[in-house]
C-alpha cells in the first residue's frame, strides 16, 4: 500500500462508500420486510416508534439518501486528493469508521446478519485503517485533527437525515 499515492488513497474513499452503500441498499427493504417485528421487539420501547419509521424504508428510498451523501462527498475528497486539505475529508471517514461500529453492533445485539455489515467489516475498516495509518505516517494529518474530525464528522448525520426523508417522499413504497 506504500506504492499507492495519496491521492489514489484517498480517491478509493469513494469506491468504499459505493461498495457499502450498494450492500444496504441491495438488502435494506428486504431485510426491513423480513425482519421488522424482530428488531423492533429487541430494542428498548422508546425507540421502538422511530425504528419502527426507518424500517419502512426501500431499497429506492435508500438510494435517494445514498446519492444526496455521495454529491456532497465528492468536492471533499477532491480538495483532500488534489489540493492537499483533509480536515472535512477527514471527518467524513472519521464518521465513516466508527460507522462500521454501529454494524457490527447492530448484528451482534439481534444476533443475526444486518445491511451492510460484511462490506463495514470487510472494506470499510481496512481501508479507513490504512487511510489514517497513511495520512499520519505522512505526516498530512496529526492525531488531533482526527479527534477533532469526529464532532465534525457528526454533522454528516443531518444531510443522511434529510437524504432519507427526501427518499421517503421521492420513492412511494
Amino acid at each position: 500500500m506504500d506504492d499507492l499515492s495519496i491521492s489514489s488513497l484517498v480517491w478509493l474513499f469513494l469506491v468504499a462508500f459505493v461498495i457499502h452503500d450498494m450492500e444496504e441498499m441491495i438488502w435494506v427493504g428486504p431485510w426491513a420486510k423480513r425482519n421488522r417485528q424482530k428488531a423492533v421487539a429487541a430494542v428498548p420501547a422508546r425507540m421502538r416508534r422511530s425504528l419502527t419509521q426507518m424500517l419502512t424504508i426501500n431499497s429506492s428510498q435508500f438510494a435517494v439518501a445514498v446519492l444526496l451523501e455521495f454529491i456532497v462527498f465528492v468536492p471533499f475528497t477532491l480538495m483532500a486528493a488534489e489540493q492537499g486539505r483533509f480536515f472535512i475529508f477527514l471527518s467524513i471517514n472519521s464518521l465513516f469508521f466508527l460507522h462500521v461500529f454501529t454494524h457490527v453492533a447492530q448484528s451482534l445485539y439481534l444476533k443475526m446478519y444486518t445491511p451492510g455489515v460484511v462490506t463495514a467489516v470487510l472494506i470499510v475498516l481496512p481501508y479507513s485503517l490504512v487511510l489514517f495509518d497513511r495520512l499520519l505516517s505522512d505526516n498530512l494529518v496529526t492525531w488531533g485533527e482526527i479527534l477533532l474530525s469526529v464532532p465534525v464528522g457528526l454533522l454528516v448525520v443531518p444531510l443522511v437525515m434529510v437524504g432519507h426523508e427526501l427518499g421517503k417522499r421521492w420513492v412511494k413504497s
